[in-house]
């Protein structure tokens, strides 16, 4: 079953400081993902991969092109067997599947000032109605499959380092559990140690109940955790492959 169909995805930005000059983000981008697909998102730095995610996720408003979901047809206004265009429907559907079937994590935490490590990953168990301890305990699970020292659990995040942060992002993103995942370079700031220990976790919380769209740089990465990758270039699509045969030589 197909989860998302990305058609003709197109994204300018008009540049005012340049006298209204416009740059091409995305150019007729077209693909599907499958439910319970790991999609890997490939290219060289400039390629279009953060804002594709950006538009997947509706933090970007696209251009032109659809971006048909299939993973909650029952929010739908209208004929739910049709999908959802996430290019074209409403901030209100926007933000309801946000709030039940669509996550997304950028390789940046958005820090909560004086909230602790574990609240921010329970806070989205806690928005779904989970019970308070509940949503503490799985968000100390998900940091300590992290590595993250037991000693940071209660600690600001605004005093973590790069990876540390990291990682508490990510365990946000997955302590919902969410239909649709998108990732932004989710362990690009991880040692080796650290991001085996990510990678073990994405296997295990990615199955047929999640999909994963990610951007990645880190080969190794790929390999160990997609199904297929997406390779872009100058904003324009140049393949999709199955991560068997990723050569690597795009990643940038």
């Amino acid at each position: 079953m197909t989860v998302l169909s990305v058609e003709g995805l197109s994204k300018t930005f008009d540049m005012h400081v340049l006298g209204d000059t416009q740059v091409v983000g995305l150019d007729d981008v077209s693909f599907d993902v499958r439910e319970g697909e790991f999609l890997a998102v490939v290219g060289e730095s400039g390629s279009g991969k953060s804002s594709l995610l950006k538009c997947l996720y509706r933090t970007y408003d696209p251009t032109g092109g659809r971006i048909v979901y299939h993973g909650a047809d029952e929010l739908a206004d209208g004929d739910a067997g049709d999908g959802i265009d996430l290019a074209a429907c409403d901030d209100r559907e926007v933000i309801a599947l946000r709030d039940a079937t669509i996550g997304y994590t950028s390789q940046f935490l958005d820090e909560i000032p004086r909230v602790p490590a574990v609240d921010v990953v329970a806070r989205p168990l806690r928005e779904q109605g989970v019970p308070a301890e509940d949503a503490r305990g799985e968000a100390r699970e998900l940091l300590s499959r992290l590595d993250l020292p037991e000693a940071l659990w209660e600690a600001y995040p605004a005093t973590f380092s790069g990876g540390e942060r990291q990682r508490v992002n990510l365990a946000q993103a997955l302590s919902p559990r969410p239909t649709l995942l998108l990732l932004d370079e989710p362990t690009s700031a991880l040692d080796p140690e650290t991001r085996q220990a990510a990678i073990d976790l994405l296997r295990e919380y990615v199955g047929e109940d999640t999909t994963v769209v990610g951007v990645f740089h880190n080969t190794a990465v790929i390999e160990a955790v997609a199904d297929r990758v997406v390779v872009l270039d100058d904003g324009k699509l140049q393949r999709v492959v199955p991560v068997a045969d990723f050569e690597g030589e795009v990643v940038g």
